[in-house]
C-alpha cells in the first residue's frame, strides 16, 4: 500500500520558515519524481518545486529564490524549506510522487502565515 504522509504544517507570521517533510512508503523511492503542489481556497492545485530521480529541481515562479526541495533517499523522504513566507503562501501543501503512469498523492498539510 502507497502511503505519502505529509507532516511540518503550521501557522507562521510573515517572513517566517517552515520546513515540509512527507515520508513515503509502498514505492522504491529512488525511482520517483518527487513535488510539492500547494491549493489555496478556490484555487486549483498548483505545483511549487520538484524533483527529480536524479536530484534536477524545478520551482514554480512565485516560490523561486525562497523554497528549496531536497530528498533524502535513505529515509524515503522529500523535503520543502520554505523561507520569506508570504500570506499568500497560504494554502494545504500535498507531496506528489510519479512514475510513468503511476501518481500518488499525499493528505495535505495546511500552511497558513498571518500576523
Amino acid at each position: 500500500q502507497v502511503q505519502l504522509v505529509e507532516s511540518g504544517g503550521a501557522l507562521v507570521q510573515p517572513g517566517g520558515s517552515l520546513r515540509l517533510s512527507c515520508a513515503a512508503s509502498g514505492i522504491t523511492f529512488t525511482r520517483y519524481s518527487m513535488a510539492w503542489y500547494q491549493q489555496a481556497p478556490g484555487k486549483q492545485r498548483e505545483l511549487v518545486a520538484a524533483i527529480t530521480s536524479g536530484g534536477s529541481t524545478n520551482y514554480g515562479d512565485s516560490v523561486k529564490g525562497r523554497f528549496t526541495i531536497s530528498r533524502d533517499n535513505a529515509k524515503n523522504t522529500v523535503y520543502l524549506q520554505m523561507n520569506s513566507l508570504k500570506p499568500e503562501d497560504t494554502a494545504v501543501y500535498y507531496c506528489n510522487a510519479v512514475l510513468g503512469h503511476l501518481n500518488y498523492w499525499g493528505q495535505g498539510t495546511q500552511v497558513t502565515v498571518s500576523s
